[in-house]
């Protein structure tokens, strides 16, 4: 079968709009200095990950 016409641009955002919302960033707090940052990364204020020193930390 042939549609008879076509969706307009409103009806097929309609039906794509449900899976396109942005979704907010996901962060934890570092446990050593309390300050967010993202999940799996070395935290970018103290300089650690997983309980270890990766980083020296700088004085700023």
């Amino acid at each position: 079968m042939v549609p008879k016409k076509k969706h307009t641009r409103a009806r097929s955002a309609k039906r794509r709009g449900g899976h396109l919302k942005s979704t907010p960033v996901a962060t934890i707090t570092c446990p050593k200095c309390g300050e967010p940052m993202l999940p799996h990364r070395i935290c970018p204020n103290c300089g650690n990950y997983r309980g270890k020193e990766i980083i020296a930390a700088t004085e700023q």
